[in-house]
């Protein structure tokens, strides 16, 4: 579950008004589930035993296998986590200062279906595994990806410029475009970036 968890992208989610970033993976045996409001991160790791006590206390009148149970879940936080939540459930949270609880409403075999994640404050090690080590490598992944392209804008400049000079004319004019400006761009790029930040 860890590793497979590792490997499925953050998703940006709404908890009723609240907005937050999750991944989770289900299996048979159990599942995880991680929640941030990138100020914060939050984790919920269950197993087999775990979610069969819970599905009897939160669902009385359903008598099905925990596995059944798990495979309920994930088909109801995948297509959500996709951005195309059923909407026939209804995800809502309660936030504490060491806690946070999402709790899911929904149908299964016709009955009412009830499910509470109960998320705590996810470990140092887990939050650099799963948020920090990926952001750092994504951030220096894209600014190797800026230098290459700026570098490619600026040869391009030159080309363009040689082919002026040889007396090369643009046969439509919208063609046009300005030589690239290095610093301003660069400029820009960081104004938006701390706007975003912030």
């Amino acid at each position: 579950l860890e590793s497979s968890v590792l490997a499925q992208p953050w998703a940006s989610v709404c908890f009723g008004e609240s907005a937050f970033v999750a991944k989770a993976c289900f299996r048979d045996t159990g599942y995880i589930l991680l929640v941030s409001d990138l100020s914060s991160v939050w984790y919920e790791s269950a197993g087999a035993e775990a979610v069969g006590q819970r599905s009897k206390e939160l669902n009385k009148r359903l008598t099905v296998p925990v596995s059944s149970f798990l495979h309920h879940l994930r088909n109801l936080m995948r297509p959500f986590l996709a951005g195309q939540p059923d909407t026939t459930t209804t995800f809502s949270c309660h936030h504490t200062a060491g806690s946070l609880n999402l709790h899911v409403k929904s149908e299964l075999s016709g009955l009412p279906f009830y499910w509470d994640f109960h998320c705590c404050p996810a470990p140092v090690e887990m939050v650099s595994h799963h948020l920090v080590r990926p952001l750092i490598r994504m951030s220096l992944a894209l600014q190797y990806k800026v230098q290459e392209l700026t570098s490619l804008l600026l040869r391009k400049d030159a080309e363009i410029e040689d082919y002026r000079e040889s007396g090369a004319a643009l046969s439509r004019d919208r063609l046009r475009t300005e030589r690239f400006q290095e610093e301003t761009f660069q400029h820009n790029f960081m104004t938006e970036v701390r706007s975003h930040a912030t």
